[in-house]
């Protein structure tokens, strides 16, 4: 899969599914896989065993699933709305463009 217009610790919307609308923080993106991992979005119910020796208790926990990056859109910071991703290129930098009112949006950060 080519490389993914949306990184770690972007805004995002969910635009279909059960969680539409819902809007979160990137916590984690699978480019090989096409999938990203959203706070607070698709969260599912997980079992958990407890280990004897390592004072884990089990039980039931819930936590985020991966879901596929064509599910979500960019929300650019300064209009404030879901927005489809550009790049502008100047000289040897490479940059996010919203495609809704034209201003760069934040680069990756490692």
């Amino acid at each position: 899969m080519a490389g993914l217009n949306i990184h770690r610790n972007d805004t995002v919307e969910v635009i279909t599914g059960a969680d539409a609308g819902k809007r979160g923080r990137v916590l984690r993106v699978f480019p090989d896989q096409g999938k990203i991992l959203v706070e607070h979005v698709r969260v599912v119910k997980k079992t958990i065993s407890s280990k004897s020796g390592q004072n884990t208790r089990g039980g039931i926990a819930e936590q985020e699933s991966p879901l596929n990056v064509s599910n979500v859109m960019l929300v650019c910071a300064s209009c404030g709305k879901p927005t489809r991703v550009g790049y502008k290129v100047e000289g040897d930098s490479k940059t996010r463009v919203c495609k809704k009112c034209g201003t760069a949006l934040p680069t990756k950060s490692k």
